[in-house]
């Protein structure tokens, strides 16, 4: 088994977060987990004995904070794991501005204070950071303005940390997964199935998934298993990569899918 090192995950009480803890726990890595929902941080600090910390990534005091809790907790940190997010859906004419700001806050803001604050730290351990954008980050998707742009900034904002800091031994790398199973997703999922007529949850993923050439969503377990990889020494050669993690979505051509499929608009164009 690999050395024991430090680990950082914001966004760890759910989903693609949670499961990250699990996988780097499991690895037997010392890891402080962050998030804004103390029941579910509790939880997972439970069933896996990492330090769950309350924090909201978008408060420079509180990201600050974070940092020194979890130097003070395991003497340094290692890698961080840029997880938290949120998102609203609508065009441009339909999204407020306290929503725009919502999500640019949760999903570029925080990360850039979270790495400027940990930098010194990842500087003297030669860290890594994964970053988990989303293949909105690369690809447009209808009603998805603020949500595609702040993966894209998220995505760029990594390229540019990986460029910056490479010289000096620090690595950075972004995930770009498709439809995965949390609880995020099953929100979404619950308002497509209302919205299309389907017949619950379970319905509206098969129904989103039809067209990923794998045929269905992602598991967070699939997604953590990536992202502690990247992590790792064994990716010691990748920097400022954008690893998919989309079933295959994004290689497939839109403009083939009428030749396998009947595809008609829900609503009218």
């Amino acid at each position: 088994m690999a050395e024991p090192q430090s680990f950082l995950v914001t966004g760890g009480g759910t989903g693609i977060g949670a499961a990250t803890v699990r996988r780097l726990r499991a690895d037997g890595h010392r890891v402080v987990f962050s998030g804004r929902r103390s029941d579910p941080l509790e939880a997972v600090a439970e069933e896996t004995g990492a330090l769950a910390h309350p924090s909201d990534i978008t408060d420079p005091a509180a990201v600050e904070e974070l940092v020194a809790a979890t130097v003070a907790a395991h003497g340094g940190i290692d890698g961080i794991v840029l997880n938290a997010g949120v998102a609203r859906g609508g065009t441009v004419d339909q999204l407020s501005v306290e929503d725009w700001d919502l999500v640019m806050r949760t999903n570029v803001t925080g990360p850039f204070l979270l790495l400027r604050a940990a930098l010194p730290h990842l500087l003297e351990s030669r860290g890594s950071v994964v970053a988990v954008a989303s293949v909105a980050a690369l690809r447009a998707a209808p009603g998805s303005a603020v949500y595609g742009a702040s993966k894209a900034a998220l995505l760029q904002l990594c390229r540019s940390f990986a460029v910056d800091y490479g010289p000096r031994g620090v690595r950075a790398n972004t995930v770009c997964p498709s439809w995965v199973r949390t609880e995020m997703a099953d929100r979404r999922m619950a308002r497509f199935a209302d919205e299309a007529g389907l017949d619950g949850t379970e319905a509206a993923y098969t129904e989103a998934a039809r067209f990923l050439p794998v045929g269905r969503p992602a598991d967070p377990g699939e997604i953590a298993e990536a992202i502690v990889w990247l992590l790792s020494p064994a990716a010691s050669f990748v920097n400022g990569a954008a690893l998919t993690l989309d079933g295959g979505v994004t290689t497939l051509d839109p403009g083939t899918l009428p030749f396998a499929y009947q595809v008609t608009p829900r609503t009218p164009g």
